[in-house]
């Protein structure tokens, strides 16, 4: 897998992405102005004019420079895995691990800004944005196809259909997840005091793999149904 250099070299333009990152998880991407960046990065307008060319820019080398390394790194670990299973199917686990646990462990990075970027990359998925979606989109094109066909191969008695609607619930409850606990605080009621960033990960990823290999919809209604007939009514 490849390595995660996150140290920030003291430029200008690294001062802008850092500034931006944080202030797009904090406001919002429509919500952060130019003005908002350039003073928190303590840097004039025509220096992110320079860089960057546009607001839009910025915000696709924000996402740029660490998605590359974290698809880089999903794919690295999948072609290990496949490696090693010499032509055999990968287990349900292995892929998920690879795909999911990556990032996980980015988001545990509070130290070095991975953290921060999760929140982001998970903020997509609450604060809709067209020409960020389709970045994203383009930025996974190499990456998911080929985790597509792993749990394929992984789960030939599930039909593709599903296993894509299932892809697609795990990637939502994983960038809801990193977004931040104020959701679950809300709900709950009362403060969650989360000080392991490493605990995430160890909850979610039950969570993930619990949902992948969980009974289809119909076999769950089936079973249900014997169930049923097998135990004895009582009289009214």
């Amino acid at each position: 897998m490849p390595s995660f250099d996150p140290r920030h070299t003291p430029d200008t333009r690294a001062r802008i992405l850092d500034a931006a990152e944080l202030l797009f998880v904090e406001h919002g991407f429509e919500a952060t102005t130019l003005r908002m960046i350039t003073s928190r990065a303590k840097v004039n307008l025509a220096s992110v004019n320079y860089h960057f060319g546009s607001k839009e820019a910025l915000i696709q080398d924000v996402f740029r420079r660490r998605l590359t390394w974290l698809n880089e790194a999903r794919l690295a670990a999948l072609d290990e895995l496949e490696a090693e299973a010499k032509g055999a199917p990968l287990k349900p686990r292995q892929i998920i691990d690879a795909f999911f646990g990556v990032p996980l462990r980015v988001a545990a990075d509070t130290e070095h800004g991975g953290h921060t970027f999760m929140r982001l990359l998970g903020r997509t998925y609450t604060e809709p944005a067209t020409f960020v979606r389709q970045f994203l989109a383009d930025e996974y094109a190499a990456v998911v196809p080929r985790f597509k066909q792993a749990l394929f191969r992984a789960l030939p008695d599930v039909p593709p259909e599903e296993i894509l609607w299932r892809f697609h619930f795990m990637l939502g409850a994983m960038s809801y997840a990193i977004a931040g606990v104020d959701a679950l605080q809300l709900v709950a009621g009362y403060e969650m005091d989360e000080k392991d960033p490493g605990a995430l990960a160890r909850r979610l990823m039950p969570f993930l793999l619990g949902g992948l290999r969980a009974p289809l919809a119909g076999q769950t209604e089936q079973t249900a149904g014997k169930a049923e007939k097998k135990t004895p009514r009582k009289a009214a």
